[in-house]
């Protein structure tokens, strides 16, 4: 999985979201502002059709209106608006055209700025956009490959608003936990995912290790030129892949593992070859 995965398209000629403080939105009138604030919002290097082509599969959304804007549109967002999320959602449909045993997670986790009238536009959006495609809500431990591909299913949305109530093919939020280390440090970021994976639930849902470092206020200060890739990532990944390399998937293991700018080292074939243990496991059993 990859960590605010729309943030590619974050632009600093946007206005300053309404996920940000007031004091953050008056000083973003100045254009030097919010190009820093660029260095700092953007996660990923890649668009959705070249994360999915890398092999990411479960994305971390969050979204938001334009308030003063007519309509009801929607887009993605990160301290500054991003792309439409209709025009993301028809891209990565248009993957799931070309290769029809793929699956997909879309994680909406985050709203900003939206009542209800939102919630149904950007509903009907994720309806349209991928329509037979959507898997509807049902026991976690049936959904596997070979029932997707019979069902013909490839997209599963979690929506962590009580409106997924409406829908069916709306999973609920705690369906996909993902506990969040919020700190700088790597050393405290590996005991906390230790630690969430230790308590995750045996059966009934999925499980994001959200395998990211986030930046404090005086981390931004300090390094305001660099941004997030220098002054945190870069430094990090080597480590932090050393950890997934040695998880097992599993009850109790590793099942969704997230990382900003995926690219950067062999995240997704490291995480994605963590599978052939689960191979290995049913040969020896066998």
């Amino acid at each position: 999985g990859s960590h605010d995965s729309f943030s590619y398209w974050v632009d600093e000629k946007s206005p300053v979201g309404p996920d940000q403080a007031t004091a953050i939105k008056r000083l973003a009138r100045i254009s030097l502002v919010r190009k820093i604030m660029k260095k700092w919002s953007v996660t990923q290097n890649l668009t959705f059709k070249e994360q999915l082509e890398g092999g990411i599969r479960y994305f971390d959304l969050r979204v938001s209106s334009k308030p003063g804007e007519i309509g009801q549109e929607i887009y993605f967002i990160h301290g500054l608006f991003g792309i439409k999320v209709w025009d993301g959602l028809k891209e990565m449909n248009s993957f799931l055209e070309q290769h029809p045993k793929e699956v997909i997670f879309l994680d909406f986790n985050h709203f900003y700025a939206m009542d209800d009238s939102h919630h149904h536009f950007l509903i009907n959006r994720i309806r349209s956009a991928f329509e037979s495609k959507l898997c509807f809500v049902e026991c976690v431990e049936y959904v596997t490959l070979l029932y997707m591909w019979e069902k013909k299913h490839q997209v599963l949305v979690f929506y962590h608003h009580p409106l997924y109530q409406e829908y069916p093919f709306l999973w609920p939020g705690n369906k996909m936990p993902a506990p969040w280390a919020n700190t700088t440090n790597v050393h405290k970021l590996l005991q906390f995912l230790e630690t969430t994976l230790g308590e995750r639930s045996r059966y009934g849902t999925f499980h994001v290790s959200q395998a990211i470092l986030t930046p404090r206020v005086k981390t931004i200060a300090r390094h305001l030129i660099r941004g997030l890739k220098n002054t945190l990532v870069h430094r990090n990944l080597p480590m932090i892949l050393n950890w997934v390399k040695a998880q097992k998937p599993g009850v109790m293991g590793v099942n969704i593992i997230t990382s900003d700018f995926v690219e950067l080292v062999d995240f997704a074939a490291t995480v994605i070859a963590l599978n052939d243990l689960l191979l290995e496991e049913d040969e020896s059993a066998t």
